[in-house]
């Protein structure tokens, strides 16, 4: 069975084989993603990803194991934004304070296997800490899913040509908002965005690391801008493929986890 939490009754849950049941939880976030893209970016991403995930699930229904579809938590760990208008943010102790709590009470429930698909990059650190912290606890497996394929070749190939470096609120995400909801991306306005700190080794990633703010990236003009790479290359068709084989890698890596469980 594949279906959405909140659509079975208490007595349908309570009929449910839980122990042998994965529950697929969305993180989305509320945060700027440049001049062109909403705010609620990601979880609008979440949302279309859980919905196709689902589908494609329900299509296939070829396992033994059950999976419910939990609502798309909206607000997530969203603090490298904050200095930009509109970006709201949990605390890190609130945040996780409030998926443990989730994950609790599924437990007390009998549940044991909880997914976290996890649809913007700044919550996996406090997500990571979550899952070993609950398994110790709890003896609840949580998994971790990505959302986004961003790596996948045929993702890549979406890039414009010399947009070097595309990242948060660049053309990627825009077209996959756009192939969600047109009418919510406005290219017209759309600035490029550029790291500001490439000084030797010091980077947000590597041996050497400063975790990077919004404000770090710029744009030509040296304006904050927040965002990683040129969005005026974004499309609806491109954004079609990229929700389409971030889903599909989404599905085969839910299928692994229930061969597990």
């Amino acid at each position: 069975m594949v279906e959405e939490y909140w659509n079975l009754s208490r007595m349908q849950m309570e009929h449910l084989d839980r122990e042998n049941t994965l529950v697929v939880i969305p993180l989305g976030a509320i945060e700027q993603h440049g001049n062109q893209a909403p705010l609620g970016t990601d979880s609008m991403i979440a949302t279309e990803m859980i919905n196709r995930v689902k589908t494609g699930l329900q299509m296939l229904e070829n396992h033994s194991k059950n999976v419910l579809t939990f609502p798309v938590i909206p607000v997530g760990f969203s603090v490298e934004h904050l200095n930009f208008c509109g970006s709201i943010s949990f605390k890190p102790d609130t945040y996780y304070n409030l998926l443990y709590d989730i994950v609790e009470s599924m437990n007390t429930h009998g549940f044991k296997h909880i997914a976290f698909m996890i649809c913007h990059g700044g919550n996996r650190a406090t997500v990571e800490i979550l899952s070993r912290q609950i398994r110790h606890d709890l003896g609840v497996h949580v998994y971790l899913l990505s959302s986004g394929a961003f790596s996948h070749p045929k993702v890549k190939a979406t890039i414009s040509e010399g947009n070097e470096a595309d990242f948060h609120g660049g053309e990627m995400e825009t077209s996959m908002v756009m192939a969600i909801n047109e009418d919510v991306v406005d290219l017209s306005v759309a600035e490029a965005g550029y790291y500001s700190m490439k000084n030797g080794r010091l980077n947000f990633f590597g041996s050497v690391a400063l975790p990077w703010m919004g404000e770090d990236f710029v744009t030509a003009e040296k304006k904050p801008i927040g965002i990683g790479g040129d969005p005026s290359g974004a499309s609806a068709e491109k954004g079609e493929i990229i929700l389409e084989v971030s889903a599909n890698e989404i599905i085969d890596g839910i299928l692994d986890i229930l061969e597990q469980m």
